[in-house]
């Protein structure tokens, strides 16, 4: 048997069903410095550099955390790889 609910609800509504905590406020404050980091850059070398502060593992970093989000994805879906059958 397969059961699906569909729910329809804002991201505060959904933070608060599944119990995650509000970072609002520390998203503000991250948001609020990235902006002014990136006023205060003037060349594409500052940027660059101001990158690498950010992702310290740079590409290789940036990889993982994309195959992370398409095996979660894939997990959500149902279409990961079923091992063991």
């Amino acid at each position: 048997m397969k059961v699906n609910f569909e729910v329809d609800c804002t991201p505060e509504e959904a933070r608060r069903l599944l119990g995650l905590p509000d970072v609002t406020a520390a998203n503000e404050v991250y948001v609020e410095r990235l902006t002014k980091a990136m006023e205060s850059v003037g060349s594409i070398d500052q940027l660059q550099d101001m990158a690498k502060q950010i992702a310290p593992m740079g590409q290789l970093g940036m990889k993982m955390f994309q195959n992370i989000l398409e095996s979660g994805a894939a997990m959500a879906t149902g279409s990961g790889s079923k091992k063991g059958k």
